[in-house]
């Protein structure tokens, strides 16, 4: 006869409210789950079941005496209580939940399950027994303790862990290799109206574009959109989907129209005064040299860099000097890129946004480059320069222009045509030659890279270059013959440890100014001092930055500390071009931050903000489709971004709310994070983890924290960068590879379209030679997952015996000549020059791509693009069903 337990005695149980357990209890646990198992009435066996511990667990006393007590009708067993009663029906109700159906055991003598429905019971009838731990998939030892059961128990859902507890609300997915979610844009906008491209887009010329529905403007759409950017299988974005996924308060501001476009701010600053033109022989200590000595004294220019370029069997060498630059085309055809030398390693890479009216009269497209004063230049972290010493740098404005003007046409080329056969041509001379320009399809004008002006500091080397990012060029449509205009508004960190705001004038100007006609030779400015400066106390300088907005930035520094900064009112107060340079000393009032929070530990090296609009903003746009005219109290703190993604040299990677004040870790890893970047298309930043991981996390509040592995390059990553306009995510690493992928790609691995890695180009190095090769046209590679699973590592290894030996090529250790520094997309000229891809190696050389992607197979996804954004159809947002 098996032996019975004692009743249980009507106290409250808080364990099972706050599921916390003392030490002894644990212990107590420990020592009853080697001995004893649980099952129910209808011989459902439950399996991972954990003992709660005091129910059922018998005296000690008690088991040397083996004495049993059984509970009376009468007793206390039975709660008095009816709230009692009404909860343990409660919770037995959510058991019943949890358990649908009963475990099917093997052997002949398994116990068939009841699938009838059976009626609830109440506690004292549902009957728990005991048997022996080890023989719960032993059919025999079910049937030989069902004979012998004690009273009746119930025993508390919360207590086991084969049954969700109460507690936990929440169910997180099963992590795999072969599974991942969809990526959750970060915010909405009902009913929003975006531009995009209904040909394909050529560079140097106007798109054709017209109005459609935007990516969140519908969750079908949302759907559609993000599985159709999934059958890309091309390096660059497919253009008959990118649109523009910024998010900048200045531009909704005007309300009554639903289309967001990015506006011209800062009208009101012009070039300030003090700037002059240097000759080559002044403007030398400024410029990239080498580390050896001239007979007087002076530094030799730095020496060329010896490369060779073309396919992989048939190499050209040759020498790139300072200032040089060359179409790819002419060692590979079919290749849209550009090679430049700005005359040492360049740590800072961005594209000068221009406004659209003034894109149609100027397409000429300029890129902002921050080198090195030399290859050997290595700066320590925190160290400022001396006090009252200026240190000479400089930033190179280079351009992409087009190689002949709207009006000129390109010299004709004749073939010759046979009279009275085939069809009449209309491009057809008297002579009968058919009549070829340059403007055809085959023959697309790629333009031709030229260093415009080099703009001399006296702040030092530059360590981070960012343009403002939205435009601030004076317009070109109405410029006078005598005023000079302005190409923007550069911002930097430098070698001092300074912040600064720099007033760029337009190369075309300057060139008229100096009377010097267009050429190869670039101009050289001196700018005397910004229109703003930070500099924060001796120990911390400013490393890195980012802009929310056109106004307000958040620069980390070597402290570890993010200092957000309103700049506002400052801005505003650069009337004229005699306006003394801005200062937290001169002008306190203005120029002191609204937040200096401290993140992280040890020097900020990554900072990003996750640029998306305020609650306020989306409750409005939700109203204004819903039809309700009544509007939420504003603030104005909530028209900028209030989250930053930062990473340091701590190894944190941390998410910091500044209207909280502190941040939160988002994931740690033992690496120095180098690079961070927002993704408006993935719904947050994107960053490394260990083993030189890409990785992006969710920022929206559903999937809040997840991450998911884009790729995983060969070596440490330097840069990633992200577009406004499309999910390509560009990944420059310290192996010498400049890699795309698609951030929008399948949820299954065994879908049709594969998970693909393009390798743009990859850089290598010849010590003993010391001369460089670029090398491209690589083969599209499958992304290659390591397993999360001992399961899943043990099939792999089992997979690796059976295949041939095959040599191992990875290393661990790269010369620094041949890493891709720093890469970025242009995401601030429109969508025709989305494909635009500026990246720096450590060699010096740099290189200007224009990629565009392919559909899988050629076939667009449901039909065309119409249906995908669903255009001209009826739909129903889904704010709509939500009714106050």
């Amino acid at each position: 006869m098996g032996r019975q337990l004692r009743p249980r005695k009507p106290r409250p149980s808080y364990g099972t409210v706050l599921d916390t357990h003392s030490e002894e209890e644990e212990v107590a646990q420990n020592k009853t789950r080697s001995k004893t198992r649980i099952e129910d009435e209808p011989e459902d066996v439950v399996m991972g079941y954990e003992s709660g511990g005091s129910d059922f667990v018998p005296d000690r006393d008690q088991s040397k005496t083996k004495k049993s007590f059984k509970s009376a009708p009468g007793s206390k067993s039975q709660s008095e209580d009816g709230s009692d009663r009404e909860e343990e029906e409660e919770e037995d109700e959510g058991e019943e939940d949890f358990v649908k159906r009963p475990l099917k055991l093997k052997g002949k003598g398994r116990a068939k399950a009841n699938t009838k429905p059976t009626k609830k019971k109440s506690p004292q009838e549902r009957k728990v027994r005991i048997v022996a731990h080890g023989n719960a998939m032993d059919p025999t030892a079910i049937s030989q303790n069902s004979a012998n059961s004690g009273p009746s128990h119930r025993q508390s859902a919360s207590t086991t862990t084969g049954i969700r507890r109460y507690q936990k609300m929440y169910s997180l997915p099963t992590p795999s290799v072969h599974h991942r979610h969809r990526p959750v844009p970060l915010f909405n906008l009902p009913n929003s109206k975006v531009d995009r491209l209904i040909s394909p887009p050529k560079l140097f010329e106007q798109p054709r574009t017209e109005e459609t529905n935007g990516f969140t403007s519908n969750p079908k759409i949302c759907d559609r959109v993000g599985k159709s950017w999934g059958y890309n299988v091309g390096p660059g974005p497919l253009w008959e989907l990118v649109e523009d996924r910024s998010w900048f308060k200045e531009a909704c501001k005007d309300e009554s129209e639903n289309k967001r476009t990015r506006p011209l701010v800062h009208e009101h600053i012009s070039v300030k005064a003090g700037w002059r033109i240097l000759n080559r022989e002044q403007a030398s200590p400024y410029l990239p040299a080498d580390t050896t000595t001239s007979d007087g004294g002076q530094f030799n220019p730095p020496p060329p860099v010896v490369c060779s370029f073309g396919p992989f069997d048939s190499q050209t060498k040759i020498e790139v000097f300072m200032f040089d630059a060359f179409p790819m085309a002419r060692y590979i055809p079919e290749s849209k890129a550009h090679v430049f030398n700005p005359g040492a390693p360049a740590w800072g890479l961005d594209w000068c946004p221009i406004h659209e009216d003034d894109r149609r009269v100027r397409p000429t497209q300029y890129l902002a480059v921050a080198p090195f004063p030399s290859r050997q230049h290595s700066p320590e972290i925190g160290k400022k320069l001396q006090a009252g010493i200026s240190s000479p740098g400089s930033v190179q404005i280079w351009s992409l222009s087009p190689t002949r003007q709207k009006e000129e046409l390109a010299p004709k080329q004749k073939r010759k045509v046979n009279k009275g056969k085939g069809k009449a041509m209309d491009n057809v001379d008297a002579d009968g030659d058919q009549v070829m320009n340059n403007t055809s399809e085959d023959d697309v004008d790629i333009g031709k890279m030229t260093c415009e002006m080099i703009l001399c500091l006296d702040s030092g080397p530059v360590h981070a270059l960012k343009w403002v990012p939205l435009p601030t060029n004076s317009s070109f449509v109405e410029k006078g013959p005598d005023r000079l205009g302005k190409l923007g508004l550069l911002s930097g960190t430098f070698e001092d440890g300074s912040f600064a705001i720099h007033v760029v004038p337009d190369p075309v100007d300057v060139r008229r100014e100096a009377g010097k006609a267009p050429s190869d030779e670039p101009i050289f400015v001196h700018l005397p001092a910004p229109i703003l400066k930070v500099e924060l106390e001796a120990e911390t300088s400013c490393w890195s930055f980012d802009w929310a907005n056109s106004e307000v930035v958040a620069i980390g520094t070597t402290g570890g500390v993010i200092a957000v900064y309103d700049f506002s009112s400052a801005l505003k107060a650069v009337e004229n071009p005699d306006t003394p340079t801005l200062t937290s000393a001169s002008h306190p009032h203005v120029m002191l931050p609204t937040h200096y929070i401290t993140v992280h530990q040890c020097a900020i090296r990554a900072l990003a903000w996750l640029r998306a609009p305020p609650q306020r903003y989306q409750v409005q746009a939700a109203n204004k489709k819903r039809g309700k005219t009544h509007e939420l109290p504003t603030e104005e703190d909530w028209d900028s971004p209030t989250v930053i993604a930062s990473g340091g040299y701590d190894g944190m990677e941390c998410m910091t709310d500044i209207r909280e004040g502190r941040g939160v870790v988002m994931n740690r890893t033992r690496d120095v994070i180098n690079t961070m970047t927002f993704a408006p298309y993935s719904g947050g930043p994107i960053t490394i983890d260990h083993e030189n991981i890409v990785k992006v996390y969710s920022a929206s509040p559903m999937m809040l924290g997840r991450g998911h592995l884009l790729m995983e390059p060969q070596g440490p990553v330097w840069s990633i960068d992200a577009s406004d306009y499309h999910p390509q995510l560009v990944v420059g690493s310290a192996d010498g590879s400049c890699s795309t992928t698609n951030t929008l790609r399948s949820t299954r691995r065994d879908g049709p379209v594969p998970f693909l890695i393009h390798k743009i180009y990859h850089m290598d190095y010849n010590r003993n030679l010391q001369e460089f090769r670029m090398l491209e046209k690589f083969l599209s590679l499958e992304t290659q997952e390591k397993p999360t699973s001992s399961i899943q590592k043990a099939q792999s290894k089992a997979k690796a015996k059976n295949k041939p030996l095959q040599p191992d090529w990875n290393t661990g250790a790269w010369p620094q000549e041949v890493g891709v520094q720093v890469a970025t997309w242009n995401s601030s000229n429109g969508l025709s020059n989305a494909g635009l891809l500026a990246s720096a190696t450590g060699s010096g050389l740099c290189r200007v791509d224009y990629l565009w992607g392919r559909w899988m197979r050629d076939k667009c996804p449901y039909t065309d693009i119409s249906s995908i954004r669903m255009e001209g159809m009826e739909m129903e947002s889904s704010t709509d069903s939500e009714s106050a």
